[in-house]
């Protein structure tokens, strides 16, 4: 199914002054002139290309595209669509051999410090500056590098929520836990209901993460994991990732996530599915996820019956509650195997298009928040303001926003974080046997 249609089309934007200011900066890469590159010519094909996500704001991204081809024949940027985990595996491949599309859509971290230091993505600092003032600062410093910008976002804030059903937490006599213990007694309940307390895709492994990232962070805070990016000897064994391990196989053995998890999938939204058709009560799922909900269920979600609520607190844990794990914002970088003119043109689709006035109010139209700030007052006036200001509220207020874990590390660690972990989920290893794997890849 595709998203809700949108209230109005989204349209090019004129770049005006924006183009003006970006044209009188040094360095970087300049609307009107050529990428740094070690490929290509100022006079190849300007033909651009792009690989983008299915589902969330698939179609906001393929309004711009349009918008930006009607208006620019001439240079045309030609997409394709992947689900998520078929193109994390793909854009791996291609980036790695040369032949990566030239808007390189990515999560940043560990994997954008790859494409740097590999030399496969350009420095478009000075181009993009006055973008970067208008946003998030902490979303913005998720593209740079050594002071440097190789990648900008696309798309909306992406914080990692607990969504409810209310109906279901009704009927069970549930009330919404703040802290890990209630979460443990809600699933007691829950489960006594008939329903599964907790959604989880565990055959897609990836939202595994969300439990790791959230119950280390509230045990030891952000340090914690701050210091397994640090690259410090047996940094995997803090007592609060063993806590936190401890805790989720807690969680399985207390039926939270149902007998079937194994198996249920998060690409096509199956897991957000049996939230809203009220045979999972709860779903721990990123910002990315609520368009699904407006799209498959838009009753369900304009009958007020969908919750949304921060992690719970641990007792006794050090990390602040208001912390919040998940994807700051996607990001388009300008790959440097493609030819200089087709850089060009993704270039100027970046300044005249990304985010773009047009761009804001079709992500709030269809449940999301950009990471721009002064957005108040269109928030407010938006058809899901209560919603879009709870999580727009959270982004701003956390005084620590952790980037997904298997994309924060490089893609050999993460590739073994996901194997131990689905392991843990299963019960096929322990905390232990996990710190101890975990710690030979440092």
């Amino acid at each position: 199914m595709k998203l809700k249609t949108f209230k109005r089309p989204l349209a090019a934007v004129a770049a005006g002054a924006l183009l003006a200011a970006l044209t009188a900066c040094g360095g970087g890469v300049q609307p009107g002139e050529t990428a740094t590159s070690g490929g290509g010519s100022a006079s190849g094909d300007p033909s651009a290309s792009a690989w983008a996500l299915t589902g969330g704001s698939e179609a906001v991204f393929q309004a711009q595209f349009d918008a930006w081809n009607s208006d620019n024949p001439d240079s045309p940027i030609n997409v394709e669509w992947f689900a998520n985990d078929a193109y994390k595996e793909k854009i791996r491949t291609a980036v790695g051999s040369g032949n990566a599309p030239t808007l390189i859509f990515s999560w940043a971290g560990g994997t954008l410090a790859d494409y740097v230091n590999n030399g496969s993505v350009a420095d478009i600092t000075d181009s993009v500056a006055p973008l970067m003032d208008r946003l998030i600062p902490s979303v913005a410093a998720n593209g740079q590098i050594d002071g440097k910008t190789y990648a900008v976002p696309n798309n909306q804030v992406q914080p990692v929520i607990l969504y409810y059903n209310k109906e279901v937490f009704q009927q069970a006599g549930v009330e919404l836990p703040t802290t890990y213990t209630e979460l443990l007694d809600a699933v007691a309940k829950l489960k006594d209901a008939g329903v599964i307390p907790i959604s989880l895709a565990g055959s897609s492994v990836w939202p595994e993460l969300m439990y790791i990232q959230y119950l280390t962070d509230r045990i030891g805070g952000p340090e914690v994991f701050q210091a397994i990016l640090d690259g410090e000897a047996d940094a995997w064994s803090d007592p609060a990732i063993t806590e936190a391990l401890t805790k989720i196989q807690e969680l399985v053995d207390a039926g939270a996530f149902g007998d079937s998890f194994g198996s249920t999938v998060a690409d096509g939204g199956a897991d957000t599915a049996l939230v809203w058709t009220g045979k999972a009560a709860m779903v721990l799922q990123g910002g990315w996820v609520y368009p699904d909900f407006m799209n498959n269920a838009p009753d369900f979600v304009a009958a007020g019956n969908l919750g949304y609520a921060n992690f719970p607190a641990v007792d006794g844990g050090t990390g602040d509650p208001a912390n919040i794990v998940g994807n700051p914002a996607n990001f388009w970088s300008v790959s440097t195997s493609s030819s200089e003119a087709a850089q060009q043109t993704a270039v100027d689709f970046l300044v005249q298009n990304n985010l773009s006035d047009d761009a804001v109010d079709e992500f709030l139209t269809v449940g999301t928040v950009p990471p721009l700030l002064g957005l108040e007052d269109k928030i407010a006036a938006s058809d899901d303001a209560e919603y879009l200001t709870f999580v727009y509220g959270m982004v701003k207020d956390a005084p620590h926003f952790q980037l997904s874990w298997d994309q924060a590390l490089p893609a050999d660690q993460a590739q073994e974080l996901l194997t131990n972990l689905s392991q843990i989920f299963l019960g096929q290893i322990t905390p232990e046997q996990f710190v101890e794997n975990m710690n030979a890849t440092l």
